[in-house]
């Protein structure tokens, strides 16, 4: 059993884009998407020395999986894999979304991050797994405030979350370090309130793509 906290675990969907929980099957697909993908995700992560391969193999997987398991079953996170269902191919996973820093009673509130393969990239996967997720942290999990941080310099992130309608809250000097160095961040920010009278984050989502196309 993975948990009985509100709202995890689940299934979440629209369209071609499918996000569940992790299994361990998922070690050889996880391990070839992160290493290829070295150059495009290493500058925005936090991780420990080391190898990016050796950081990012199966083995490796084996205990990310297991901390994931852990936070999930606790109530700390919820760890989504980003899969894409294209007709005709089978399900592959291209990304990965969490929900995670859950805090309970007064606070109601939880940080996301995200990264996708960037082989799939611009095709709208992550704004859609961003919606999803949000307009499930405000529904079934019961949580109030979604934030957001992000490099200035990680501007395809950031236009993620603008679009979608974050607000810019603050920017945290040496929030976080990464790649050798304590880096700044730009803090976004969604409260229930912001999406509730247009039905969810993700119909705000399909109209902007109705709009755009």
């Amino acid at each position: 059993m993975w948990s009985d906290t509100p709202g995890w675990p689940v299934v979440l969907a629209d369209g071609p884009v499918l996000l569940r929980r992790y299994r361990r099957s998922d070690a050889a697909a996880w391990s070839e998407v992160r290493i290829a993908n070295r150059q495009w995700l290493s500058p925005w992560e936090s991780a420990p020395p080391g190898p990016w391969e050796q950081l990012n193999s199966t083995r490796a997987y084996k205990y990310v999986y297991q901390d994931m398991r852990r936070s999930g079953r606790y109530g700390e996170s919820m760890p989504f894999a980003v899969c894409l269902r294209e007709p005709g191919q089978p399900e592959r996973l291209v990304g990965h979304i969490n929900l995670g820093n859950i805090v309970r009673r007064a606070f109601c509130s939880a940080y996301v991050g995200y990264w996708v393969d960037s082989r799939v990239a611009g095709r709208g996967i992550i704004p859609t797994a961003l919606a999803l997720t949000v307009d499930h942290a405000f529904g079934a999990a019961g949580l109030h405030r979604i934030e957001v941080n992000i490099r200035p310099e990680n501007r395809p992130s950031r236009r993620v979350v603008e679009k979608l309608g974050f607000r810019e809250e603050a920017y945290h000097a040496r929030y976080m370090h990464i790649d050798g160095h304590w880096r700044d961040h730009i803090g976004y920010t969604m409260t229930s309130e912001d999406v509730v009278s247009e039905g969810g984050l993700l119909k705000r989502w399909h109209r902007l793509r109705q709009h755009t196309a």
